[in-house]
């Protein structure tokens, strides 16, 4: 078999899985679309054990409200229940999805709406289908196309997100600008253990800070960055920068937060330079 059927059979299984999910998608038939999407309160916030697991997430009681029966349920996060609560504090709402008619089948979600549409799998085939016809015209035509096939729609991309990255960037100055400092505390100091394929072990050290808003909102958070020396931080007193509009959105290194957005506008400025220098090389160079 050739290098020309070889595509065809890529293009045509992957196409084919694409068509079916866009299919799908247009008829409202995939299961993100089906699942039943509601918010939750929570009710009740546990601290953290010092030298607990990481992964546990903040333990939290939450209610919600099935929107078919109207029924309220009462649940909690312990086991694998979605996505792990990093911040919490009563009254607090979030996302909770599940299948239709199975509430007790529930998942937390960070992101209520994300991949609503269920478009990642064909999405992901497509780009599947446009690699391979990068790397057979590679191959066919030159490596030079290789530069042409990847530069050009990343410098199209970049270029296109990075006016909405840089009044990002602008948005999150001003929220910066506006967050108000509170005295805080570190309650616990988790532990998140990994294993590596070579049966290396490595732990990393997070704090989890407790503060209370001048809105009344207890607070207990995971503080994964801007705290110096987070092993040996259990006990500290800290200051904590919040947002009135999201205590969820916080820092105890405002000057850092600021550093880090200034570095990101740089990063994707520098990766629309670089992809397309190597689009302008590769047409160059045919």
């Amino acid at each position: 078999m050739g290098w020309h059927d070889c595509l065809a059979l890529w293009c045509g299984v992957f196409g084919t899985l694409a068509l079916l999910g866009y299919g799908r998608s247009l008829a409202g038939v995939t299961r993100a679309q089906r699942t039943v999407r509601v918010m939750g309160r929570i009710e009740r916030v546990q601290e953290p054990r010092h030298g607990g697991s990481e992964g546990d997430g903040i333990a939290v009681v939450v209610t919600f409200q099935d929107s078919s029966t109207g029924q309220e349920f009462t649940v909690t996060n312990d086991g694998d229940c979605g996505d792990r609560i990093n911040t919490a504090w009563t009254g607090r709402e979030i996302g909770i999805r599940y299948p239709p008619g199975r509430p007790h089948a529930f998942r937390f979600t960070n992101d209520l709406w994300a991949g609503r549409y269920g478009l990642g799998w064909p999405n992901f085939a497509v780009f599947l289908i446009y690699v391979g016809l990068v790397v057979v015209a590679a191959i066919d035509w030159g490596w030079p196309w290789a530069l042409i096939g990847v530069g050009a729609p990343w410098s199209v991309f970049l270029a296109c997100s990075l006016p909405q990255e840089v009044r990002q960037a602008r948005s999150r100055f001003d929220t910066l600008a506006a967050m108000v400092p509170v005295p805080g505390r570190v309650v616990a100091v988790v532990r998140n253990v990994r294993t590596d394929e070579d049966g290396y072990t490595s732990t990393s050290q997070t704090p989890v800070v407790a503060f209370t808003t001048h809105e009344g909102a207890a607070v207990t958070a995971y503080c994964f960055s801007g705290l110096p020396d987070p092993t040996n931080s259990y006990g500290r007193n800290v200051t904590i920068h919040y947002s009135p509009a999201d205590p969820a959105d916080f820092t105890p290194d405002l000057a850092s937060a600021q550093r880090s957005w200034r570095s990101g506008v740089t990063s994707g400025t520098v990766g629309l330079l670089v992809t397309a220098s190597a689009a302008v090389a590769g047409a160059l160079l045919l």
